[in-house]
């Protein structure tokens, strides 16, 4: 007995919305989900960015790079429960613990496992100084999304094949500014639209999603990345809070 009725149906539909709007919805079927984290939120046809930016300080993680003094490596790691099996949750700058807030983990595991279609991932963080940007960098390649499996090999390795495409820091040609330096920077290296963006940002030291969505604008629909604001770290409620708001302004650009 075959089972072809349903996918055909969705994949008209689809067709459908492609050739009326000229843009491709991300499509993306019910999948399995194994961690313990709560299950992001999810539909049979739903329209998922092209782009996620993330802050790192206080919104990825919750540490500020500035405060930390020692490059963290390998022996630095904590171990513990990533909610799919024991990974590192944590490492250590000196006495400082640096940890993924629940809503970024939750984030890049169901990336991970595929629910948000060909979205892709990177940062843009004004790290203050050259070591806070050295100390970040290394902090990405030890925490874990998954087991064996840390956020550079998912973003930098999965996502662009090996090539760097975050903007880290604020040394030149990058600046405390990421609507002048670290977006067009993004823009240009990736080379998807601002307006198939979606940015977290704790905004603490400045209104960076409102400079971002001020200045960061497509010519031809006048609109830039989606933006929100998280001045408690990123949890799972602004992390679907995200992905809702970036569906509802895609389909009211259709």
């Amino acid at each position: 007995m075959h089972h072809w009725r349903y996918p055909n149906r969705i994949n008209i539909i689809a067709l459908l919305f492609t050739v009326a709007s000229g843009f491709s919805p991300r499509i993306v079927t019910t999948r399995s989900y194994t961690s313990s984290l709560t299950r992001p939120i999810m539909t049979k046809l739903q329209c998922y960015p092209e782009l996620c930016v993330f802050d790192l300080d206080a919104c990825f993680w919750d540490q500020e790079m500035y405060t930390l003094s020692k490059i963290p490596d390998e022996s630095n790691v904590v171990k513990g429960d990533l909610g799919c099996g024991e990974g590192v949750v944590g490492v250590m700058s000196g006495r400082s613990r640096i940890s993924l807030h629940r809503g970024s983990l939750m984030a890049l595991q169901a990336h991970h496992n595929g629910q948000y279609g060909h979205m892709k991932v990177c940062f843009a963080s004004s790290a203050d100084t050259p070591l806070a940007e050295k100390i970040g960098r290394a902090a990405l390649k030890l925490l874990e999304v998954v087991p064996g499996t840390t956020v550079w090999d998912l973003v930098v390795g999965r996502d662009w094949n090996g090539v760097d495409v975050n903007q880290i820091g604020r040394q030149p040609p990058l600046s405390a500014n990421k609507s002048a330096t670290h977006f067009p920077i993004l823009r240009e290296k990736t080379g998807i639209r601002y307006d198939r963006m979606l940015f977290f940002d704790d905004c603490q030291w400045g209104d960076h999603c409102g400079q971002v969505e001020r200045a960061c604008k497509e010519s031809d629909t006048g609109r830039g990345p989606v933006t929100v604001r998280t001045p408690y770290g990123l949890g799972e409620d602004e992390w679907n809070q995200g992905m809702a708001k970036y569906a509802k302004v895609f389909q009211g650009q259709n």
